[in-house]
C-alpha cells in the first residue's frame, strides 16, 4: 500500500483532518505527555493512549520497544486493523506521536498521519474539542515486526560510525550533547553525531508545527545530514527523537530510530563516546 492510497497525507493540517472526522476507517490517537491534556479537550472521537505503553518499561533499557505480545495487546486495545488509518497527535510538538508512528512503521502499518502541531494547532484553528472519553472497539491485532529497518541498534551504529552515507542525528539539548548535563554513567555524544535539538525543528510561532521544510533541509544539510544518507536518530529514550524521526521522514530522508538511545549508550562501558 503506497502512501498515495492513504486517506490522508503523512503530515495533516487541522482543517484537512476536520473534513474526515466521520471516516469509518479513521483512528485518531491522542498520546499526550500529560493525561490532563486529553481530559481538558481533545479532537472529537480521539482515543487516549498512555505513552508509557510505547516503552518496554522494564530492564536496563526501559525505553526499548515493547515485546510483540505487548504491542499486540496495545493495538488490539486501540482497535487497530489492517484497514485503519491512524492519525496521531500529542500536546508537546510531536515526540510521543512520532514514537507511536515509528512503532507502526516497524509493524509495517503505513496508513498513518501526524496532526501537525497537535492539539495546540487544532485549538488555534478554531476546531471543536470534546471532553467525552471514547473507548474503541477492541480488535484482534497480531503485532509482528515486518519492517525492522525502521529501527537500528547500538551494535550497527558502532559498526558503521564514520561510514560515508551514514549519520547520527542527536535530538537532545546542546548541553546533553556536549556532556555538561545528564544523569547517565557517561556523558557526551556518539562520535561524529550531529546535534539539532528536537524543539529546533518546531515552529514556535505556528503552534509547534514542523518548521518550513526548505529551511529545515538547508539547516540539516549544513550539519551534514542529506536525503541520500541513512540517518539514525536518538535522544535519551527515543521520545524526543520520535519527532525527529518523523520530521526526517516528512522531508524525504531515510530515517531509522535508535530506541535504546542515550539511556543505553551512555550507561554502558563499551560504547565509544565523544566529548569536546
Amino acid at each position: 500500500m503506497s502512501s498515495e492510497d492513504n486517506l490522508l497525507p503523512l503530515i495533516v493540517e487541522p482543517e484537512r483532518l476536520a473534513e474526515h472526522l466521520d471516516a469509518p476507517e479513521l483512528l485518531i490517537v491522542d498520546v499526550p505527555l500529560k493525561a490532563e491534556s486529553h481530559q481538558q479537550g481533545h479532537v472529537p472521537g480521539a482515543v487516549y493512549l498512555d505513552h508509557r505503553r510505547l516503552l518496554r518499561g522494564e530492564g536496563d533499557v526501559p525505553n526499548e520497544l515493547p515485546s510483540e505480545e505487548a504491542l499486540s495487546r496495545l493495538f488490539s486495545d486501540l482497535g487497530l486493523t489492517r484497514d485503519t488509518h491512524v492519525v496521531a497527535y500529542d500536546d508537546e510538538g510531536g515526540g510521543w506521536a512520532g514514537r507511536l508512528l515509528w512503532t507502526l512503521e516497524l509493524l509495517g502499518h503505513t496508513r498513518y498521519s501526524y496532526l501537525n502541531g497537535g492539539i495546540h494547532a487544532w485549538r488555534a484553528a478554531g476546531q471543536p474539542v470534546s471532553t467525552e472519553s471514547r473507548t474503541p472497539t477492541p480488535s484482534d491485532y497480531e503485532a509482528e515486526i515486518l519492517q525492522p529497518e525502521a529501527a537500528i541498534d547500538r551494535h550497527e551504529i558502532a559498526e558503521r560510525l564514520g561510514e560515508p552515507g551514514f549519520a547520527v542525528w542527536d535530538a537532545r539539548s546542546r548541553e546533553e550533547y556536549l556532556g555538561t548535563k545528564g544523569d547517565n554513567k557517561r556523558l557526551g555524544h556518539i562520535p561524529g553525531a550531529v546535534n539539532l535539538d528536537w524543539t529546533d525543528a518546531m515552529d514556535k510561532e505556528r503552534q509547534l508545527r514542523i518548521r518550513d521544510y526548505a529551511e529545515l533541509i538547508t539547516e540539516l544539510e549544513a550539519l551534514g545530514l542529506t536525503p541520500d544518507m541513512e540517518i539514525a536518530t536518538h535522544c535519551q529514550s527515543h521520545h524526543r527523537s520520535g519527532f525527529t524521526w518523523l520530521v526526517g521522514k516528512a522531508l524525504g530522508f531515510n530515517m531509522r530510530g535508535y530506541a535504546g538511545s542515550w539511556k543505553e549508550w551512555g550507561n554502558r562501558d563499551d560504547t565509544p563516546i565523544e566529548k569536546p
